[in-house]
């Protein structure tokens, strides 16, 4: 899987994803990866954007490799790219890469001019429908 530079089209890729095969492929179950210090440049201003990625998944066949995510995240450090463009890039990159059950990522944006920003971005694996939660007391 390649990053590519949203600055341009065509960009040469930056960095690879990794995975490894799901050792509990015949069961749902949610990975949950804390991603708190994600950083991008405004493409406006060139100031970086710092921000807290949660990434949830249902792994089918495949899981990511929690290295290659690491320096894949690295590779946005320098990219300009607005908050809804940078989430929706990371969303679909994970989902084309894993074809998970599920994938939902949360990107909760620093402050910025007295704004938050907040986006969420899911994939669903068609024709897979979730149990429903168990509530315990």
């Amino acid at each position: 899987m390649s990053l590519p530079d949203p600055t341009r089209d065509g960009a040469e890729p930056r960095t690879h994803l990794e995975t490894f095969e799901n050792p509990n492929p015949d069961t749902d179950y949610t990975v949950r990866i804390s991603i708190p210090e994600f950083t991008c440049l405004c493409p406006k201003t060139g100031q970086p954007d710092f921000a807290t990625l949660e990434i949830e998944y249902v792994p089918d066949t495949r899981c990511v490799e929690l290295k290659s995510l690491k320096i894949y995240v690295w590779a946005y450090r320098n990219l300009g790219a607005f908050h809804e463009a940078v989430t929706n890039q990371i969303r679909d990159d994970l989902a084309e890469l894993l074809d998970p059950r599920f994938l939902r990522l949360t990107a909760e944006f620093n402050v910025r001019g007295g704004i938050y920003t907040s986006v969420v971005a899911e994939h669903r694996k068609s024709g897979w429908e979730s149990e429903l939660p168990v509530d315990l007391p």
